[in-house]
């Protein structure tokens, strides 16, 4: 494995927020950023504290609406070309969790590459660098801030635009930002750093980088939600977790996670959950201590999610994780088709 590009710069700390023009790179006449800030944070205290100018485009986005999309990056990229005729930006700033962080990225990607975001999701397939971006967390274990990767719902799939130009440029860990954040939403981001943590260490597509960061992220994961962790440990574990994914890979639980998302609309990191709750098979030890951390946090995963699908829609889900080739590669190796078919993933989400 090579080891691709990580994060130049940040800043780490409570209220480094309020330092973002350290971040930021200068403005000429004429010159603006795009904010695109999930809407939960329309009512609080974010927008002013980011001190923007006048100049500047604030883009609420509906994250917890559904899975961002190929068609909404697209339309998103056409309405600010077309309000600025055609100047691009100086910066483009993410705030929010996985999924509106992962709009910055794509976003800034698509000012600078030509067609639909469609066309870009799979491993290095963007030609042109993007535009600067900086990512700030408001939910913590998605990974979003450290990884190559934004991940974007198309009309029959799930998944990522991975490259080093859809890395950001800088990033913010607040942790005043993620600690009004639910239990349950709380949970279910921080284990999906957990999850791709033990994918990553349990697979074959790792080097010694992504081990020391996904045993660290694992460490603090396990303190924040079994015993005593604090809100700057769970940021940590998110970032770690982040650049050991970026060196390593998911596994079974991920490609799983992607069907549920595309027919059932779950949101990642409860996708996440919801399957990993049935993979002893392949994570045993690490399912057991799962289940210990919802009893702690008193979460309740719902039972049989896939009953009211018909075949089609199965069929679709199976489809779905069948294209997850290099994640099912890692955990079951070169001959994953053997081992994950058709019937084997229609049992699973079965008992899902």
């Amino acid at each position: 494995l090579r080891i691709f590009k990580q994060v130049p710069r940040l800043l780490f700390g409570f209220n480094t927020i309020d330092r973002i023009n350290e971040l930021l790179p200068k403005k000429n006449n004429g010159d603006y950023y795009i904010f695109i800030i999930d809407d939960v944070h329309q009512k609080g205290t974010i927008h002013s504290r980011l001190k923007h100018a006048s100049e500047d485009m604030v883009e609420w986005f509906p994250a917890s609406v559904k899975e961002p999309s190929t068609l909404q990056i697209d339309n998103l990229r056409d309405k600010f070309m077309q309000t600025r005729d055609h100047k691009l930006p100086k910066a483009i700033v993410g705030i929010g969790g996985g999924s509106t962080m992962d709009v910055a990225k794509a976003l800034s990607v698509m000012m600078c590459n030509e067609g639909s975001a469609s066309q870009y999701q799979g491993w290095d397939l963007v030609p042109n660098p993007g535009i600067y971006k900086i990512g700030i967390p408001t939910v913590a274990g998605s990974g979003a801030e450290a990884s190559r990767t934004a991940v974007l719902m198309g009309k029959e799939r799930k998944f990522g635009i991975n490259s080093d130009h859809s890395m950001f440029d800088a990033i913010i860990l607040d942790s005043s930002l993620i600690k009004n954040v639910p239990i349950a939403q709380r949970f279910y981001s921080g284990m999906d750093c957990y999850i791709h943590c033990v994918e990553s260490l349990q697979g074959t597509m790792i080097n010694e980088l992504a081990k020391g960061n996904a045993s660290k992220a694992l460490e603090l994961c396990e303190k924040v939600f079994l015993s005593d962790g604090d809100d700057d440990m769970l940021l940590t574990a998110s970032y770690m977790g982040g650049v050991s994914i970026v060196n390593s890979e998911v596994g079974v639980c991920h490609a799983l996670s992607y069907g549920l998302s595309l027919e059932l609309g779950y949101r990642h990191g409860f996708a996440n959950c919801v399957a990993f709750n049935v993979l002893d098979e392949y994570y045993g030890p690490w399912v057991d201590r799962f289940r210990e951390m919802l009893k702690i946090h008193k979460i309740e995963l719902p039972k049989n999610v896939c009953r009211s699908l018909d075949e089609a829609a199965m069929q679709r889900m199976v489809n779905m994780t069948l294209k997850m080739e290099r994640p099912l590669t890692n955990a079951l190796g070169e001959n994953w088709k053997d081992k994950m078919t058709p019937n084997k993933i229609v049992s699973l989400y079965e008992r899902m």
